[in-house]
């Protein structure tokens, strides 16, 4: 069985303490030994000494030394009083011989001693030895000699036995201590260490839990993790990653949504398929074959026998090999044989995976007649660009003569004033009059009428230029130079010249576009002109005053949005259709050119122009335009 990580911390720092306690308390345990047992030995050493004094004093003058040694009462109390000490066994005094002389035992005198191990011998040993011997079962007797001798010559030997049991049991009490210390050590290091091992274990927690949220898909997951070590630059590291895969998420749903919204919105009937036959999806295109309730579902329980479709991803799905172009009958050729949609071409593709492998079959079936309309479509629009052409031709023609036409009502005008009304006196003759001043005289009736048809003319030809020159406006192409445009400032340039026609009709301007909107891609100068008209259209939208919001925001698929919002009288319902009409106008000096001419700039830069309006409230001009590349 593995085990987690903090399992292995509290073990690894248990075991570590439990090795530095147990090392302690074996070298506590060797030195109470080794010094119990020096302590042991000089006890009997004392006593040894003791005796060899009594028996120096009674040897000297006796007779006979062994058996004065033996009958003096004295030297009998001594060795009588070592059973007093516990870890004393016995004290005799022996003879050359080995022959007990006396001892604190009389029923061993006169018999063979019995040799035991020196315990100078043990209290030079290893501890490891010393513990052994000390906590043997039958607990083995050692002895302390001392050598007796009379004018240099070895009378006999001292020999006091230390018993091992008694050393056991006085450091019996001094181990039980260090265990039970030792064991609270223990214990009190599982403990911190677990305390440690939470402590240490919760930044790896907090990254489990990022982890777990980021593989459910969950956008923006950041860690909170104190900097300044590693768990702090891990941190980092994975709010870096999981920014990144969020950008990355947040692309691949938006390609994701383009690219469902493309298959959804072609003409071609698509469906997919994976290996199994099984449907994974159906646009609508295909969905009166395929529904989509269907999804999940294997062909066969699809599409009968024979069926084109089923028959070409059967064998897409057992050769591994994309089929088609085949050029089929409309399975719903009967419902469609009034439009004539009864011939398809259907192909299937093999989609393989990164190893090769077949992950899928992709269906496409091409309408012909809609095929058909298509290119019949595309063969009108270059006929109506042609004759777009030709009329713009035209009127540029047409605008020639009329300025010719202006230039000769004028002079016809200044020819008939000066023929009907005579030219002024000079200062001599109204000197001569005794005049002051002569004023020009009043036309006749008659003049006044020819006067009148010139500039009713003249007018009519002017408004006649001004329909050519607007629609020559209107259809000559236009060179775009795009380049990054910031709204703001496009706001604020246009903002001087609004504001008159605001004064004029007291409505208040204001302009919200905070800078961090990223710029447009556009051409300055058109874009200028287009938001122009819109503010204009916008004042005079509002004779009785008003507010208009120029506002700028960040909208999705990477374009700007841009609303003009005014307080004015509103567009009525039937009007809505209309208003981007060329020379459509509600005005009675209007031309119908200036919305025609923003909805043209718009769909010029690739951008989408919307209008909200509520009669009596208000009307927002809703433009969309594309992100500058930069950005």
């Amino acid at each position: 069985m593995r085990l987690r990580i903090r399992a292995k911390q509290i073990a690894a720092v248990t075991l570590t303490v439990g090795v530095f306690v147990v090392v302690l308390s074996a070298i506590y345990v060797s030195q109470l030994a080794e010094a119990v047992l020096g302590e042991n030995q000089k006890t009997a050493e004392v006593l040894a000494k003791q005796i060899f004094h009594r028996a120096f004093e009674v040897v000297p003058g006796a007779a006979e030394p062994y058996k004065a040694l033996s009958d003096d009462p004295a030297l009998q109390l001594v060795l009588e009083s070592s059973l007093f000490a516990k870890v004393i066994n016995g004290a005799a005094i022996l003879d050359n011989d080995g022959m007990v002389v006396t001892s604190d035992d009389r029923s061993q005198i006169g018999q063979k001693y019995r040799e035991v191990e020196e315990l100078q011998d043990l209290v030079d040993a290893n501890p490891l030895k010393q513990l052994r011997t000390i906590y043997q079962l039958d607990g083995p007797t050692f002895e302390v000699r001392e050598s007796i001798a009379l004018n240099d010559v070895a009378f006999g030997s001292i020999r006091v036995k230390v018993n091992t049991v008694f050393v056991r049991s006085q450091i019996s009490g001094w181990v039980q201590t260090a265990l039970i210390t030792g064991g609270l050590a223990l214990a009190v290091a599982v403990v911190v260490a677990g305390l440690l091992a939470q402590l240490l274990l919760k930044p790896i927690h907090v990254i489990r839990s990022g982890l777990t949220r980021l593989g459910k898909g969950e956008f923006g997951v950041t860690l909170d993790l104190p900097p300044g070590d590693e768990f702090g630059e891990l941190g980092s590291f994975f709010n870096t990653v999981s920014q990144q895969l969020s950008a990355d998420r947040s692309l691949l749903a938006g390609q994701k949504a383009n690219l469902q919204s493309a298959v959804e919105h072609l003409e071609d009937a698509v469906a997919l398929f994976d290996p199994s036959g099984q449907l994974l999806f159906s646009n609508p295109a295909m969905q009166p074959t395929l529904p989509a309730e269907a999804i999940g579902r294997a062909l066969r329980g699809l599409l009968a026998d024979g069926h084109p479709y089923r028959t070409l991803v059967e064998e897409t799905l057992a050769m591994r090999v994309s089929r088609g172009p085949v050029q089929v009958r409309n399975p719903q050729a009967e419902e469609r044989r009034e439009t004539g949609d009864d011939e398809l071409l259907v192909m299937t593709h093999a989609v393989a995976g990164t190893d090769g492998g077949l992950v899928g079959v992709l269906l496409v079936a091409r309408n012909l007649a809609h095929l058909s309309r298509m290119q019949s479509t595309l063969a009108y629009s270059r006929k109506l660009v042609a004759l777009g052409r030709l009329t713009a031709g035209i009127a540029h023609e047409v605008k020639n003569p009329l300025n010719a036409m202006m230039i000769h009502l004028e002079l016809l005008r200044t020819k008939i004033r000066n023929v009907v009304i005579p030219s002024e006196p000079s200062h001599a003759a109204m000197a001569t009059a005794g005049t002051l001043a002569l004023s020009r005289p009043a036309p006749s009736p008659f003049v006044q009428g020819m006067i009148d048809h010139v500039e009713i003319i003249e007018s009519e030809i002017r408004r006649l230029d001004e329909v050519v020159q607007g629609f020559l406006k209107f259809t000559r192409p236009e060179d775009l130079r795009l380049q990054p445009v910031r709204v703001g400032a496009l706001f604020d340039e246009i903002l001087p010249v609004i504001e008159p026609e605001a004064r004029k009709n007291n409505v208040k301007v204001g302009i919200e576009c905070p800078a961090s909107v990223p710029n447009i891609n556009g051409d300055a100068g058109m874009l200028r002109q287009a938001f122009l008209n819109l503010a204009i259209n916008a004042c005079q939208a509002m004779p009785n005053g008003g507010s208009l919001r120029l506002v700028c925001a960040l909208a999705e698929r990477k374009r700007i949005e841009i609303r003009f919002e005014d307080t004015g009288v509103g567009i009525p319902p039937e009007n809505l259709q209309k208003i981007f009409d060329l020379y459509f106008t509600t005005k009675h000096h209007g031309t119908g050119i200036g919305l025609s001419m923003v909805y043209r700039i718009v769909q010029l830069h690739d951008g989408e122009i919307e209008v909200q309006s509520t009669p009596g409230r208000g009307t927002t001009f809703r433009l969309l335009l594309p992100r500058a590349l930069e950005q």
